[in-house]
């Protein structure tokens, strides 16, 4: 029994990344990175996820509370940071600003597809079908938005430097990458000690900070891909 259970927490968290990464993907239709590199980056994040957990138990015995929450975030953006900086930021096909934050998302939603998968397959295991249909909303929703917004904005930071020194753009990503922790850690605090009224609006505030990015992609991109 537990083999199908297996398959279907696996699905039930890489549909929702797949829809996502379809949709970003389209931002790069007109001069769409290699497959290969796109492929390699969603696996990326998902071995970031296998590298993160012993890591997160391990700073459970160090750490408590808001510090505990601010290690957690800064273990997960650094190393999806890291997967995508190994194995497309420095290739040659990192060629133009808005290639940054399609890997650097790319990789997100590989990581938040197997996360997402690990927190459905305990309540599939329990057999409480309601509660995996209402926690796969919540992770389709919360935290799917909240990887894709925080390595996004690394991304942005990366694109926006694109041209720029090397000195800046190393400053670009320390900041970026400085801002995602944030971003993440006020995330799961809300999340994990909030009510749901409170819930709806750290969710509208990241569906909000979702929209703000595109706007900010459709910047990055160069005039001439909007006609194509």
């Amino acid at each position: 029994m537990a083999s199908p259970l297996i398959f279907v927490a696996f699905l039930g968290g890489l549909l929702p990344a797949l829809l996502w990464l379809f949709f970003w993907l389209m931002e790069d239709r007109c001069e769409p990175e290699p497959k290969r590199y796109i492929f390699f980056s969603f696996l990326g994040g998902m071995a970031a996820v296998a590298l993160v957990l012993p890591l997160e138990r391990l700073a459970v015995g160090y750490f408590t509370g808001t510090m505990l929450l601010l290690v957690w975030a800064a273990l997960e953006e650094i190393l999806k940071f890291g997967a995508a900086y190994v194995i497309a930021l420095r290739s040659r096909a990192y060629d133009e600003p808005l290639d940054a934050i399609i890997y650097l998302v790319t990789v997100a939603l590989g990581f938040s597809a197997l996360e997402n998968a690990l927190f459905l397959w305990g309540p599939l295991q329990q057999g409480d079908v309601l509660r995996t249909i209402v926690t796969g909303d919540l992770r389709f929703i919360g935290a799917t938005l909240l990887h894709t917004l925080s390595s996004a904005t690394v991304g942005l930071a990366l694109a926006l430097s694109f041209y720029r020194s090397a000195e800046t753009r190393r400053l670009a990503v320390l900041l970026g990458v400085v801002l995602a922790i944030v971003l993440h850690t006020i995330f799961n605090f809300f999340i994990l000690g909030a009510g749901s009224g409170v819930t709806f609006w750290v969710f509208l505030t990241i569906w909000f900070g979702i929209l703000s990015v595109l706007l900010l992609t459709e910047r990055v991109k160069r005039p001439a891909r909007d006609y194509c």
